[in-house]
């Protein structure tokens, strides 16, 4: 079994083969997908936008980029995890290169960089899965098993390396990307539910039955569909819509908040208890935080989605508990909207994410753009890897550069 605890901001700052960023991101205008009618924008310029990307991506190259783990090899560091590796961190880092892939000449090489060391690290259970988490030393530990949600991006990340850069040079990015989503399918969701499982090690006991809503990304399942032609993934991802709906209803009426990880997945999903796999596991902490990101992409890229009235609901609460103020989102809620008690401050996982549901709201501009302006003036820290990374994640969608496979 194995879990990532956050020690958000408790790490040491990183050292051994750190990457200098030599070829800084360039503010070129926008190459992303074009988002739906109506999806809101900040009110700044496009060059504006783009050199707040590039600033916040090229600090994650420089702080969290390494190459100690072998000759060609790239790996993200994670100080603020259990582990040095963990296998979510791999997943954005491949997908971030992806879409920076004009931006930076670089891009390239670091995303085959960390191919490379996801394939250096497969899980004991399925092979053709990611080992979740390495230590200092560069080797698979904990169990060496896999992580649902580092799969899905990993997976993603080679799909839009298809799309960006074409499989005809060293590396097969379509062939990799189907071998990874095939494995998915076999050992990281349960057939029977159809729902996202939490890893191939979660397959008996109270696990069998659970989830992690952070994994229920209706894009990612959308692009498996459509690479592979196999209508389960549709169906997958038809299941995760319907629980996130009676999830918000039965409750969060108020909110919209989903749990990190839900559980009963066999008959009517529900909030896990507390310290069911983690700690606050029945709240909305530090795993869905980033459901509003997730959900709110596909609002503004898919016409009829039913995450867009889905973050309509998180993005009206949360303007509501905040009077308007980006700096009173603190670090995670409970369904019906109290803080958690004992946690204070902000992190980017929850104030960046919330952002994506504001694109999705028509009369949310001058939300937008408070968040905008949080977000964009958020001193980035070193030791916080998952927080960055998002960070640069949810930019790439707010400056239009996101690509929809």
């Amino acid at each position: 079994m194995r879990k990532t605890v956050r020690t958000v901001l408790a790490a040491a700052a990183l050292t051994a083969g750190l990457v200098a960023t030599t070829a800084p991101a360039t503010a070129a205008t926008a190459q992303g997908t074009p988002y739906l009618p109506g999806v809101l924008r900040p009110s700044v310029s496009q060059a504006t936008q783009d050199a707040a990307l590039a600033k916040y991506y090229d600090f994650w190259k420089k702080n969290f980029l390494t190459t100690k783990c072998g000759t060609g090899t790239y790996a993200v560091k994670a100080p603020d995890a259990d582990h040095a590796f963990v296998a979510e961190g791999q997943g954005y880092g491949m997908t971030i290169a992806a879409m920076m892939g004009d931006k930076d000449s670089q891009a390239r090489t670091i995303f085959d960089g960390i191919l490379k060391f996801v394939k250096a690290h497969p899980s004991s259970i399925d092979k053709d899965l990611h080992a979740a988490e390495q230590n200092e030393s560069c080797k698979s530990v904990n169990g060496v098993d896999s992580a649902t949600d580092g799969d899905l991006e990993i997976a993603y990340g080679l799909l839009i390396a298809d799309k960006v850069w074409g499989s005809t040079g060293s590396v097969n990015y379509k062939s990799e990307a189907l071998r990874i989503i095939k494995a998915i399918k076999r050992s990281e969701v349960n057939s029977s539910t159809k729902f996202m499982r939490l890893a191939d090690w979660a397959d008996d006991g109270k696990y069998i039955n659970s989830s992690r809503s952070s994994d229920w990304m209706p894009g990612h399942l959308r692009a498996f569909e459509k690479v592979t032609g196999d209508s389960f993934w549709g169906q997958v991802r038809t299941r995760q819509e319907q629980a996130v709906t009676q999830l918000q209803q039965q409750y969060a009426p108020k909110t919209g908040l989903i749990p990190d990880f839900v559980v009963n997945t066999n008959s009517t999903p529900k909030p896990a208890p507390a310290d069911f796999l983690e700690g606050k596991d029945d709240k909305y902490s530090y795993n869905a935080c980033r459901d509003p990101w997730r959900l709110g992409v596909d609002g503004i890229t898919v016409s009829g989605s039913p995450a867009q009235g889905q973050v309509k609901k998180m993005n009206t609460w949360i303007q509501q508990t905040t009077g308007g103020d980006p700096a009173k989102i603190t670090t995670g809620y409970t369904l019906s909207g109290s803080k958690i008690s004992g946690e204070s401050g902000q992190h980017p996982c929850f104030t960046a994410s919330f952002a994506i549901a504001a694109m999705n709201d028509t009369g949310s501009q001058a939300w937008l753009d408070k968040l905008w302006t949080r977000v964009t003036t958020w001193t980035p820290n070193a030791t916080d890897y998952y927080g960055t990374g998002i960070t640069v994640q949810v930019l790439l969608i707010l400056s239009g550069n996101y690509i929809a496979v």
